[in-house]
């Protein structure tokens, strides 16, 4: 008789657009039951301002989801970023007293004294990732357990969050009838779905550029490294389009959807694009390379940023496998070819796998955090035994 089924379910509430993932666990693998995507609502740079707006974008997202899935689902993994996520460095340690054999209790102890930094009043500690454990003084064990020592330390990778937000966020979830497993830093869940465990090991970086959030993930050894959240997005994009031009936002982002570019010097001099203009004014044409100009410029920015946060941790010159671009900000054309100027290292979308039946629209930068969402949910449950 077969077990009963193991679902696994992503919500990906973002600022512009609610996503959310629908999953089984089959054999080892997962398998794509159903998707949803509405526009979202009740949010302002990043931040819930409307609580009952968002909990109805993820209701309506949840309504598609399942009627697609043709199941009904209680609990979701819910993606959590924005400007209020920070990673932090930290370290653990633990005096034995005397030589013995580290036990997985030793292990829980110096983790949980990690865990255990002083924050902010408003600050959480919303997940943790070891990075390395000290042995006697001496560094790089992944696996202390056995081991005989007198002193265990552990380096750690903080991603702290709000409370205030994470509480909101949590509420609206709640209040749309789901029970939230766990709440991932979004940068974490882009990274789950679209990179291999191999190209971790050889040095990756994950940059999720949303509509009004942007979030990275480093890693490089199996171990997180950093975590941040950079003070540019999407939204930074269309705003510059719309005060050059002098365009509305909404004709901004159109102009940039159609014909934007984020390399101008392959563009001849001599085309031009046609912008929106009101009823009563005259249409108006400009040099698509001045629009390509614009873009390339925050492009560059933004990669300098990337490049700054690498800088703190040592890893400018460590990405071998490269730099994975998800979220729908990404897909501005030739997005990559400036990250790999910037950044000198190789570029390409981060894009879903390991889930089967993926219809084609969601084979796309844009839904790789709710995959991976999804993805650790399955997961949460398998550990858990259910």
């Amino acid at each position: 008789m077969a077990g009963k089924p193991i679902y696994g379910v992503g919500v990906d509430a973002g600022s512009r657009t609610t996503r959310v993932a629908i999953a089984t666990l089959e054999q080892g693998r997962m398998r794509l039951r159903g998707s949803g995507r509405v526009e979202s609502r009740g949010w302002l740079k990043s931040r819930i301002v409307d609580q009952r707006a968002v909990t109805e974008s993820i209701r309506a997202a949840l309504r598609e989801a399942e009627a697609a899935a043709g199941v009904s689902v209680e609990a979701a993994v819910v993606g959590m970023g924005g400007k209020g996520a920070r990673g932090a460095n930290a370290r653990g340690v633990l005096e034995l007293g005397y030589v013995r054999e580290i036990d997985q209790r030793d292990v829980n102890r110096v983790v949980n004294r990690a865990a255990r930094v002083q924050l902010l009043e408003d600050r959480m500690v919303l997940q943790l990732f070891p990075q390395d454990f000290v042995v006697d003084d001496h560094p790089g064990h992944r696996d202390p357990r056995k081991m005989l020592a007198t002193r265990l330390e552990i380096n750690v990778h903080l991603v702290t969050a709000s409370v205030q937000e994470h509480h909101a966020l949590v509420g609206a979830v709640n209040q749309a009838h789901l029970t939230v497993e766990e709440t991932v830093f979004e940068g974490l869940a882009a990274a789950y779905a679209a990179v291999l465990p191999e190209e971790r090991r050889q040095g990756v970086a994950v940059i999720d550029i949303g509509a009004e959030s942007t979030e990275m993930a480093v890693y490089y050894g199996d171990a997180m490294q950093l975590t941040s959240a950079l003070p540019l997005c999407g939204d930074h994009f269309t705003r510059d389009l719309a005060q050059v031009l002098c365009l509305s936002y909404e004709d901004a982002e159109l102009v940039k959807t159609e014909y934007g570019g984020a390399l101008s010097e392959d563009c001849p001099d001599n085309v031009t694009v046609e912008v929106p203009m009101p009823e009563d004014r005259e249409q108006r044409h400009v040099q698509r390379k001045l629009l390509n100009q614009i873009l390339e410029a925050r492009s560059t920015e933004l990669f300098h940023l990337v490049r700054g946060e690498l800088a703190r941790v040592g890893m400018e010159h460590a990405l071998l496998g490269g730099v994975f671009l998800t979220g729908a900000g990404s897909r501005l054309p030739d997005l990559c070819d400036v990250a790999e100027r910037v950044l000198q290292c190789p570029a390409r979308f981060g894009l879903p796998a390991g889930i089967l039946d993926l219809p084609e629209d969601m084979r796309a930068p844009e839904w790789a955090t709710a995959a991976g969402l999804a993805m650790y949910s399955a997961k949460l449950k398998v550990q858990a035994g259910r």
